[in-house]
């Protein structure tokens, strides 16, 4: 069960411990390094590429295993639209590149606009690309990291970090997700199937 061994420690550990994988992980260093230098607002990398890496150090397989692209999140609210996001999206895919895995770039400030299209209901309007993690379909998933002023990475995970080192999807109903918490559940255990998925 050495995969547990940062499961149930105090939330101080488990964030030293997530970063330090993290920051040691070849694709995310690169991919963060990147992001960095294109400084977005108020930007936040999130979601399966930081909990997939963690999940791929602790069961000893490679980097980059079961991971389909990097989720990045920015936050303005200056100009709310298609075209704007747009060209920031036009921007970054020739800033990165040469990057393994694509990167997703997605302005937070604008998700209120198009999510009742895709969705059918409707979400709040967000005031920060941070706010925007807590309501992802699934607690476990919502994490996210950026460089701070200070030059050190932050970690942003409204949920804590248990249910990533207890290897356990556990589902977030701030909104009704209930198909994409299955969905996203099902296929991590494909690829980690040491992993629960608690019932919606």
């Amino acid at each position: 069960m050495r995969h547990l061994r940062y499961s149930g420690l105090p939330f101080e550990e488990q964030r030293a411990a997530f970063l330090a994988i993290v920051a040691a992980d070849p694709l995310l260093a690169d991919t963060l390094a990147r992001v960095r230098a294109l400084a977005l607002p108020d930007w936040l990398v999130v979601s399966g590429a930081l909990y997939n890496s963690v999940w791929n150090h602790l069961t000893g397989k490679p980097p980059g295993y079961g991971i389909k692209d990097v989720d990045l999140f920015y936050f303005d609210d200056a100009d709310l639209s298609y075209e704007a996001e747009d060209a920031v999206i036009r921007r970054a895919a020739a800033h990165f590149e040469g990057l393994k895995l694509p990167v997703e770039v997605r302005n937070q400030a604008r998700v209120h606009l198009w999510y009742p299209q895709k969705f059918g209901q409707q979400c709040p309007r967000y005031a920060s690309a941070s706010e925007s993690v807590s309501y992802f379909a699934s607690k476990t998933h919502a994490v996210g990291v950026r460089y701070g002023s200070d030059g050190r990475l932050e970690l942003v995970a409204p949920f804590g970090l248990d249910d990533v080192f207890s290897f356990r999807i556990t589902p977030n109903r701030a909104l009704d997700n209930q198909r994409t918490h299955v969905t996203k559940g099902r296929r991590a255990q494909a690829c980690w199937p040491e992993i629960e998925v608690v019932p919606w």
